[in-house]
């Protein structure tokens, strides 16, 4: 029997499939929220004022609880408040062929486009954050110097050509 190894950090997602919006649509809500915490995420899709928003709410919300439903069942210790949202994905999906009435009793053929939304939530690793006091004169220090070399004077342009005047009609 061989033993199962577990990722070190180890990644949880949710998907939405079918969802009839177009995957373009639903990029605009989804790069709203890559690489925010969770919680920042829900709060930010919650007033975000798009069709595809409250489902991608929902995949989001789902992703958390596999989250700590796989911790649990697995025995990992995950700190919900420390989740991020890894990655927020909407891939393409099968297109519904369609039909326009089009003048004179001819027809347009359009397709509506579907989406599947993928969001996969991971653990943000503490890292070690060093707090530097910044001081004005440390900051001065460190930036390059401006260069204070004299400026040229721009090249003045030349004189635009005056097209010849008309001669007179003859009479």
């Amino acid at each position: 029997m061989q033993k199962k190894i577990e990722p070190k950090n180890p990644e949880f997602r949710a998907e939405a499939r079918f969802q009839r919006t177009s995957p373009q649509k639903a990029k605009l809500v989804l790069d709203l929220i890559k690489g925010l915490p969770v919680e920042a995420a829900i709060h930010t899709v919650a007033f975000t004022n798009k069709r595809i928003a409250p489902v991608v709410e929902k995949v989001l919300r789902s992703a958390v609880a596999n989250a700590v439903n796989l911790s649990d069942e697995r025995g990992l210790d995950i700190d919900v408040d420390k989740l991020y949202v890894k990655t927020a994905v909407a891939n393409e999906g099968p297109r519904m062929k369609r039909i326009r009435p089009a003048p004179m009793g001819r027809a347009f053929r359009y397709q509506r486009r579907i989406a599947h939304i993928i969001i996969t939530v991971a653990e943000k690793k503490a890292a070690v954050v060093e707090a530097e006091v910044s001081t004005p004169a440390v900051e001065a220090a460190t930036k390059p110097a401006k260069k204070t070399a004299a400026k040229k004077a721009p090249a003045k342009k030349a004189a635009a050509k005056k097209a010849p005047a008309k001669k007179a009609a003859a009479k």
